[in-house]
């Protein structure tokens, strides 16, 4: 198993998890905006790294 697929697969169990003990709408907030912020964290350069590195994939 990648990395890749371990991290997404701990991701899934997290957000699972915040569904059973948060209300719908705090786990909602959690799983949406813990990504908006560490994208958010990022310093224009690496943002552009990193949607370059993704439409790239995308072409595969």
């Amino acid at each position: 198993m990648s990395n890749r697929a371990k991290v997404a697969a701990g991701g899934v169990a997290v957000g699972l998890l915040l569904l059973i003990w948060l209300p719908w709408w705090a786990a909602l907030l959690v799983i949406v905006g813990v990504p908006a912020v560490a994208y958010l964290a990022l310093d224009p350069s690496q943002r552009r790294r990193l949607r370059r590195v993704s439409r790239k994939e995308l072409r595969r």
